[in-house]
């Protein structure tokens, strides 16, 4: 690229180009201020000069420059955000300013990702923003745009780094590590995890170990406890349980035109998608099998329950490919192909919305035949920007008829949840935002009940 597309004046230059210009005017009338005028304009020659000299003269090694390079990881997280930097190094004998302007994808629809920045001589600094995508596939990054200005700032010289990097966007695998870190500290109940006291047991033999205090007196082995107080040794010993392993976890997502609706930027799939991703990963940390099945029309994936390693990249690159469709869902077709594909009992979440009683109803005893085989929990989604409009103040008749028509339908939700249990099958009405910890709840819920 030839030098002079890389150059650029400044807002300085041309406001001292306008003043010159008006005193010109004005010396037409006051001919003494011609010649003070003139040198003031060569004078402004010499410095826009020395300004390219600067700029483009010799520095630090072969060429002064301003150095630029985007970070990011090798692939973004849907729904999250993702943090990108911005590394500049000044490679020139003097203090430049910068501004940078970073070309991202069209899909986020962002015209403010400029940023400006001082440099010292030989400086480094480090610029981080974050970008959060709402769909999957595939996202395009430009140049990186550096405009470097001396300390005269009459110029500008641009330097661009880093065109054509595609990176392409997952289901949120950072909100996955965020609750997988949080599980294995047990620190879950921060993000809104409830701590479920168990119900009964449901639990395997693993080994004998010493009591500590907190332990429960019912699990005292006294045989135990009396050969080694024979061996001088008083201490009690107790029996340790571990959870029964190896329960299968479906995750059912429906993929038909219900869930196209938005939610903040998201797709309802692509909410179920997260909490699929983040729910699997918790069930292998229990221990339990996770496994994957999507359909509308037709079945579009099945991922057979496991925990071996590489086990939850293969569903992570399945559900990157998923994509919603405008058919009706074929509810029959689901149910043959769980009775033909899962044999052993497991817990099947299906993810889905149903807006209307009249619609449930006529998937209803498909529902039922699932439940008979498994444990089922269907899960659909609140409208919360419904419950918004309904909290509103109503001002006007037409207000009070919308608002009469809004309660009719969020009526009809909790209906639908009422009839899901007067066939004993489980159901979790919830709000897009929370889908993924009250999913979780409920997994736990049925685990500590003994249920899986």
């Amino acid at each position: 690229m030839t030098p002079m597309r890389n150059l650029f004046l400044t807002g300085r230059f041309f406001a001292v180009v306008a003043a010159l210009v008006g005193a010109l005017a004005v010396a037409f009338f006051v001919p003494v201020l011609l010649l003070p005028l003139q040198v003031l304009l060569g004078v402004l020659g010499v410095l826009t000069g020395l300004d390219l000299l600067l700029l483009y003269g010799p520095g630090r090694g072969a060429h002064g420059s301003v150095f630029g390079r985007r970070v990011l990881g090798e692939k973004l997280a849907n729904g999250s955000d993702n943090e990108v930097a911005i590394y500049l190094e000044n490679t020139y004998r003097f203090a430049v300013r910068t501004e940078t302007i970073d070309e991202i994808p069209p899909q986020f629809q962002r015209r403010d990702v400029l940023f400006q920045a001082a440099l010292k001589p030989g400086e480094t600094q480090i610029i981080r923003y974050q970008l959060r995508p709402v769909k999957r596939g595939e996202y395009h990054f430009g140049a990186l745009n550096v405009f470097a200005a001396s300390p005269l700032g009459l110029v500008r010289r641009r330097f661009r780094y880093g065109q054509a990097q595609m990176v392409p966007v997952y289901p949120s695998f950072l909100q996955m590590r965020q609750y997988e870190l949080l599980a294995i500290s047990n620190r879950l109940t921060e993000v809104g995890v409830k701590r479920i006291r168990r119900v009964g047991r449901s639990m395997e033999f693993e080994q004998l170990r010493s009591y500590v205090p907190g332990d429960d007196p019912r699990t005292i082995n006294w045989k135990a406890s009396a050969r080694r107080s024979s061996a001088e040794n008083d201490t009690l010993v107790v029996n340790h349980f571990q959870d029964e392993r190896a329960q299968q976890v479906y995750c059912l997502i429906d993929k038909g035109r219900v869930m196209r609706m938005p939610f903040d930027g998201l797709s309802l799939l692509d909410y179920a998608i997260n909490a699929t991703l983040v729910l699997s990963n918790i069930a292998i940390l229990k221990h339990d099998k996770a496994g994957l099945i999507t359909f509308a029309d037709k079945i579009s994936a099945v991922v057979p329950a496991d925990r071996r390693g590489g086990h939850l990249l293969r569903l992570l690159e399945v559900l990157y490919k998923q994509r919603t469709k405008y058919l009706e869902t074929d509810f029959e077709l689901l149910y043959t192909n769980v009775k033909a594909k899962i044999r052993q009992r497991s817990l099947l979440m299906l993810f889905t919305n149903f807006e209307t009683l009249s619609g449930l109803q006529r998937q209803l005893p498909y529902l039922r035949r699932l439940a008979k085989d498994h444990l089922l929990l269907v899960v659909f989604f609140e409208n919360t920007e419904l419950r918004e409009f309904l909290h509103a103040p109503a001002e006007t008749t037409e207000d009070i008829y919308n608002q009469t028509i809004a309660e009719k339908f969020a009526q009809e939700k909790r209906q639908s949840v009422l009839e899901l249990q007067r066939y004993g099958i489980h159901a979790l009405l919830t709000p897009p935002q929370e889908l993924t910890v009250n999913a979780i709840n409920r997994y736990l819920e049925f685990k500590a009940r003994g249920l899986i």
